[in-house]
């Protein structure tokens, strides 16, 4: 499992969330909402420490990881973050992994 995040959505993030080169952005599963693979959970995000990092990838000084702990919610997919001009939001995509 990877992620995967366009330069258009790490922009996005680094705009809305004010992220400085050496800031952390951990992901995971939460309680309500839907994504296409999941009925009754969404993706959530936050500013984090990891504990113990399944995945990462660094762009522009910031790392975006996904914990162990929600392995629960990515098992079996590629995780892919692009941006949708149009709406101006991140659009959140599981692909299935090999």
């Amino acid at each position: 499992m990877k992620i995967t995040i366009s330069e258009e959505a790490n922009r996005w993030f680094i705009e809305e969330m004010g992220l400085e080169k050496g800031d952390k952005v951990r992901f995971f599963g939460k309680l309500y909402g839907k994504t296409d693979v999941h009925d009754n959970f969404s993706v959530g995000m936050r500013l984090d420490e990891p504990e113990d990092i399944l995945t990462q990838i660094e762009l522009d000084g910031i790392t975006y990881f996904i914990d162990k702990r929600d392995e629960w919610f990515f098992s079996g997919y590629d995780f892919e973050i692009t941006y949708d001009k149009e709406n101006d939001d991140v659009i959140y995509r599981f692909v299935a992994s090999n």
